[in-house]
């Protein structure tokens, strides 16, 4: 009997545990947590299979990024760096999924096309590459948007410390940056040297020395010298640029364009001599054709942006690889050196969407960023950074890297005034200096043209 009793109670415990067990592990007895919102009404529990997920939902799903679906159209100068943005573009797109559209421009085309969608607020390019010479004319006229606040806000993310002091000079203006650095390039002499060794020449340190190196390297269909002599912007930049290496100026100390003077004369005279030593034609030359004449051996020497040095190496456009060296380009006997420098930045045009204009500010900083400019350099663009310019792996590919550091530490970004005005002295200056090469026009006179035509436009 007892034995029975002991059996029954065992039961009702077992029993009693099961119930229990049953009764806790019922979805009824889980209490939601605070933050769990309730079901709205009218919304029916999922069925068991309903519940269980399905493979579509199980498989992962790719981040979605900041700036998908935005499309930014870039105008670009074709420029040797044009293949930087070529290579680096589709890597951008992929790590931000906003789309670049690159429209390829030479340097007319660009600049007019660019005036055109600036004075229409017409947006058709939301990035820009712009013109060291352009930088006043863009600040005066609000046509690409001032970075300053973005530049304040990402500080610590673009390290503005890296970038070499001269580079700012590529986009800055009253205190404003109206574009941001992009592409530095330092005016240099490359220069034959096997041609030279032949004949006994040591690379031209002044400009009397440059005269005298053009004339005895020219001989029957080999020429000294390849130099810019187009009507327009060419021939303007390039009298520029000897003006800074015999210590003239366009501007005078009080910043008024004063061309008519005794220094600015005797150097265009000394311009168009050189003429006599660089092939026929040289006076329809644009850079292209400058580029071409010193590529394919015409020509022993070239002054010229350092942003074409790398080319003379590739056998694809060159002819002269292993024969090249490049020095700082000579200035006057007796003048202190000074280091042309120019270039492009890159801006955001002022009528873009604000959200296109956040997106291009994403790429100036990617394109820009420490990591990424390796990656530019190796595609054909040029240094901005410090940094870049000390780079040991970059040194060994480049070895004029430090000639170009020294460049930059001591870079005239203004031997061509970045006043709003600067396109108005360009004009007149392309015209009337081509007219001196071609024999309308006494040197003296085609200053004093230029002048009028100036201050008829300034009136």
């Amino acid at each position: 009997m007892r034995s029975k009793t002991l059996s029954s109670i065992l039961y009702l415990c077992l029993l009693f545990v099961m119930v229990v067990g049953t009764i806790g592990c019922s979805p009824a007895a889980t209490q939601p947590t605070a933050n769990i919102a309730a079901p709205t009404e009218g919304v029916v529990a999922p069925t068991k299979a309903a519940s269980a997920p399905t493979e579509a939902a199980q498989a992962p799903t790719e981040p979605v990024k900041k700036f998908d679906g935005v499309e930014l159209t870039l105008a670009s100068m074709t420029d040797q760096y044009v293949a930087g943005f070529r290579y680096l573009i589709p890597m951008f797109e992929e790590q931000t999924g906003i789309k670049v559209v690159m429209d390829e421009l030479g340097y007319v085309d660009l600049k007019q096309k660019l005036t055109a969608d600036f004075v229409g607020k017409t947006a058709q390019y939301d990035l820009m590459t712009v013109d060291i010479v352009w930088s006043g004319e863009y600040e005066a006229n609000g046509y690409t948007l001032p970075l300053d606040d973005f530049m304040a806000r990402d500080a610590a993310e673009i390290n503005a410390d890296d970038i070499m002091p001269v580079a700012w000079t590529l986009g800055e203006w009253n205190g404003k940056h109206v574009a941001y650095p992009l592409a530095g390039y330092a005016n240099v002499l490359n220069y034959r040297k096997d041609l030279l060794e032949e004949a006994g020449i040591t690379p031209p340190t002044t400009q009397e020395e440059l005269l005298d190196a053009a004339m005895k390297l020219t001989k029957g269909d080999a020429y000294g010298i390849a130099l810019l002599g187009a009507k327009g912007s060419a021939v303007a930049q390039d009298y520029m640029s000897f003006l800074q290496q015999h210590g003239g100026s366009v501007l005078d100390e009080n910043g008024n364009v004063a061309l008519n003077t005794p220094k600015n004369v005797e150097t265009l005279q000394f311009f168009g001599e050189l003429f006599n030593y660089a092939p026929p034609g040289s006076t329809d030359y644009w850079w292209d054709q400058r580029e071409t004449a010193f590529r394919n051996g015409t020509v022993a020497m070239m002054e010229g942006w350092s942003i074409a040095r790398a080319g003379y190496e590739n056998p694809e456009m060159s002819s002269i690889v292993g024969k090249v060296d490049v020095t700082a380009a000579p200035v006057s006997a007796g003048m202190e050196p000074k280091y042309g420098f120019g270039g492009w930045g890159i801006g955001i045009n002022a009528s873009s969407d604000p959200d296109k204009q956040e997106a291009a500010w994403e790429f100036i900083k990617w394109v820009t960023s420490e990591e990424i400019q390796k990656e530019w350099i190796k595609n054909d663009g040029a240094p901005i950074r410090r940094s870049t310019l000390q780079d040991p792996e970059l040194n060994q590919l480049y070895p004029w890297f430090p000639l170009l550091l020294t460049s930059f530490e001591n870079g005239d970004g203004n031997y061509r005034p970045r006043i709003p005005e600067y396109s108005i002295i360009e004009d007149a200056l392309g015209t009337y200096v081509n007219a001196f090469l071609v024999d309308q026009e006494t040197a003296e006179n085609a200053l004093i043209k230029a002048q009028e035509q100036i201050d008829a436009a300034l009136k």
